[in-house]
Formats: C-alpha cells, sequence, structure tokens
C-alpha cells in the first residue's frame, strides 16, 4: 500500500508537471486572443495604422428588391444600423453609393477589422438582411494596409518630405473611387533598386494633387487576384482625372496587366441615406 501510494504521488507530481508546462506555453496565445478581442475600433487610428485588413464588396440590386414593400426597404436602413452598431468593437463599416454612376452595382461597402474573420462574420450577417438578401455579389476586394515599403525616410528623403509637407484641404470629399491594380512578373523580378526608382518616377507627378486628393493603399498580393487596392477619395473629380492621366504616362504602367476593370466611382453616404437613395 505505501509503494502505491508513492507511486501515486509520482504520477501526480508528473501531471501537475505537465499541466504547468502546457498552461505556460498556452497562456501567451490565450493573452493575445484578449487583448486582440479587446481591441476598441476608433476611426481615426485604424484608418491610419499598418496590418488593417480591408474588404470592399460591390452589390448590385436584384430586380426582387423593387418588389419588396416600401416599408421594409425602408427599415432595411435601420436594420443594418444596428448590425453595425452590433459589431461596432469588431468592424469599421463605410457604405458608398453607385447606381447611377455605374452598371455592374448599386453600392459597395468598405470594411476594416484587425482580425479578417470579424469582416467575415460582419458580412455574412450583412447578407441575411433584407438588403443583403436582395443584392448579388459584383466584386469583392481583399488587402491589408502596410508600412511604406518606398517612399521613406531613409530610402527617399526628398519626396518622403515632400508627402509629409501636405495634407488634404477644403471640404469633406464627396466621391470615393476603388480601383484594383494587379503588376506583371516582370514587376515582380525587378530588383529593388529599380522599383524604388520606379515608384519614385510614380510619386513625383502625385504631389500636386495631395491637397484635393485623398488616397489609401491596401496589399492583396497572396489574398486576392490582385495585387494592390488603390482608394481615393475627393471633391475635384477633373483633378482626379488629371491625376490618372499623368500616372498613365510613366513608364512603370508598363507594368500593370490589369488597372481597374472595374474601375468603381461612388458617392460618400452614410449607410441609411444609401438605403434611402435604393429605395426611392
Amino acid at each position: 500500500m505505501r509503494r502505491l501510494s508513492i507511486r501515486n504521488l509520482h504520477v501526480s507530481l508528473v501531471a501537475g508537471t505537465i499541466a504547468a508546462i502546457m498552461a505556460m506555453q498556452t497562456a501567451p496565445v490565450v493573452a493575445q486572443q484578449v487583448t486582440m478581442d479587446a481591441v476598441t475600433i476608433e476611426r481615426s487610428m485604424i484608418l491610419t495604422q499598418p496590418g488593417v485588413f480591408g474588404v470592399v464588396t460591390m452589390f448590385k440590386l436584384k430586380p426582387e428588391w423593387d418588389k419588396v414593400p416600401s416599408y421594409e426597404r425602408m427599415g432595411s436602413a435601420a436594420e443594418v444600423a444596428n448590425l453595425i452598431e452590433k459589431h461596432k468593437d469588431a468592424v469599421l463599416v463605410d457604405f458608398y453609393l453607385t447606381r447611377g454612376l455605374k452598371t455592374n452595382s448599386d453600392f459597395f461597402v468598405r470594411i476594416h477589422a484587425y482580425d479578417l474573420a470579424k469582416a467575415q462574420t460582419f458580412m455574412r450577417e450583412f447578407r441575411s438582411t433584407t438588403i443583403g438578401k436582395n443584392a448579388v455579389v459584383s466584386d469583392t476586394l481583399v488587402g491589408v494596409t502596410k508600412p511604406l515599403n518606398y517612399i521613406t525616410k531613409e530610402k527617399s528623403p526628398n519626396l518622403n518630405a515632400s508627402i509629409n509637407a501636405a495634407s488634404y484641404i477644403g471640404d469633406a470629399p464627396r466621391f470615393a473611387i476603388v480601383i484594383p491594380v494587379k503588376k506583371s512578373a516582370a514587376w515582380w523580378t525587378l530588383s529593388f533598386e529599380q522599383r524604388l526608382k520606379e515608384m519614385e518616377a510614380h510619386t513625383v507627378p502625385t504631389l500636386a494633387y495631395l491637397t484635393n486628393i485623398k488616397r489609401k493603399l491596401y496589399h492583396s498580393t497572396g489574398l486576392d487576384d490582385v495585387d494592390f487596392i488603390t482608394y481615393f477619395e475627393t471633391n475635384d473629380l477633373l483633378a482626379f482625372n488629371k491625376l490618372l492621366t499623368s500616372l498613365a504616362t510613366i513608364p512603370e504602367n508598363n507594368y500593370h496587366v490589369r488597372w481597374g476593370n472595374p474601375t468603381t466611382l461612388g458617392s460618400i453616404l452614410s449607410p441609411e441615406d444609401v438605403i434611402k437613395a435604393l429605395t426611392e
């Protein structure tokens, strides 16, 4: 009996040690998950930080949408507002109206999240709303924000200083433009120094437009069929046209195998105003 007790004690000690080791190994993972879950979405921060996932989804309403009773269509605005409120600590959601400007979509949604799974959850639940069930996805783009890779203070100090010296001025932009970009294999096989030179040539003509056009870049290689999602906001569409024309003339354009296709232009509105416009 005494031998059995000692053996049991030994087994208990070994089991306790193993449990302690496992707890030590799993504790950082749990802490990391708790930290991620505890993040509160702040618009000014999530729109400027690297490592943030962006999902842009374009929707085309089904013909059945017009057959939904008007009160149900209008009620969809509150339904979507409640959904956004439910997920406000997980995702940042923006709506844009494209009806009247594009033929392949009526509106699009841009979602930012620190955890891509949470953006997916929101979109899955959105598809169960009244307007979500009456719309089909015409395109979806997925990317992530990253720190500057080329025009940095260390690699291109003069251009970096020029970019930082300029900022958007004027009223809040009314229009948003989304342009997906895919580079050729020839681009990726260039040396970093060669790509830096091309990107410096790309940046120079953009400097004149930094005060009236906002730009945001998402990296999509490996996450989507494109390499970049370029997102712009402006009040001056003529200036935007001139900017894109100037970018089309530089040598870097030779490395594009997709530029747009589609290019999506929409009005920046609240979700309620987008749904109201689609109900009229």
